[in-house]
């Protein structure tokens, strides 16, 4: 069920009208990356501090990025992906929406 906001339009309306749809796949991806950092630090017990003794990444950055506030080069998140045993990879996109 859609709610309507205050402007008689619910917000996956107001979406699909901001934003194309591969913007707005973009925006999933990013949000499910750092969704998957957060949890394997996190699973692993690990401080924002001691993952950046572990990845050689600022602190501060890996705030930044966990909080969706900038786009990290692809470098800088194998950086902090490696010592939490993860990588990247391109895989076909049917394989991604399953």
């Amino acid at each position: 069920m859609k709610k309507n906001s205050a402007l008689g339009q619910s917000w996956d309306e107001v979406r699909e009208a901001l934003f194309t749809p591969e913007e707005l796949a973009e925006s999933q991806l990013k949000v499910a990356i750092i969704g998957e950092l957060i949890k394997a630090r996190v699973d692993q017990g690990l401080s924002q501090r001691e993952l950046e003794t572990l990845s050689g990444v600022k602190q501060p950055v890996i705030a930044r990025i966990e909080k969706g506030n900038i786009s990290p080069q692809i470098s800088t998140l194998l950086k902090i992906l490696a010592p939490l045993g993860k990588t990247l990879a391109v895989v076909p996109m049917s394989t991604h929406n399953k």
